[in-house]
């Protein structure tokens, strides 16, 4: 169970393969919020977890839409810096660059997992939806979301080894 704010420990025992469920806030953020605020991200980024989705519109009845990973390589040229100000977890789909790998081992981070043919099912573990910066960016605004027992999968651990190369 990861509960952020996530510190070094919380971390370090996690291990490439692992299937992890998160309760707490994670937050959206897609190219377009990354590209407005950089390496100042409009919330706390110490011991946070970003998720790399964007939510499609909002049925009637329900906390929020269908929320599926983005491919997480278009945020590479960010993360390293975010996980250098205490970023401890990212969430998408697809391997990430060797640079941002190195970033995760050097501060103790991880990268998570969720497939993208879920995006209904992990709404589900959605309890709460804010917009919290962006609003203008639609679906692609930064959302702060209360999340129990989101399932991830652990893609690089804190060591850096990765389930998508081979062994």
């Amino acid at each position: 169970m990861l509960k952020p704010p996530l510190a070094n420990k919380d971390i370090e025992k996690l291990n490439a393969g692992d299937r992890v469920l998160i309760t707490g806030k994670i937050y959206t953020a897609r190219d377009a919020a990354h590209q407005k605020f950089g390496n100042n991200p409009p919330f706390d980024i110490k011991g946070a977890i970003i998720y790399y989705a964007s939510p499609t519109p909002t049925p009637s009845g329900k906390v929020i839409g269908s929320i599926g990973p983005t491919t997480a390589s278009r945020m590479d040229t960010f993360a390293p810096a975010l996980l250098d100000k205490g970023l401890k977890v990212m969430i998408g789909k697809g391997n990430r660059g060797q640079e941002v790998v190195a970033a995760i081992k050097k501060n103790k981070a991880v990268y998570l997992v969720v497939p993208g043919g879920v995006a209904a099912l992990l709404s589900k573990h959605v309890k709460k939806s804010t917009v919290i910066a962006y609003p203008e960016l639609g679906a692609e605004a930064v959302h702060e979301l209360e999340v129990v027992d989101f399932p991830a999968i652990v893609a690089i651990d804190s060591k850096g080894r990765n389930v998508f190369e081979k062994s």
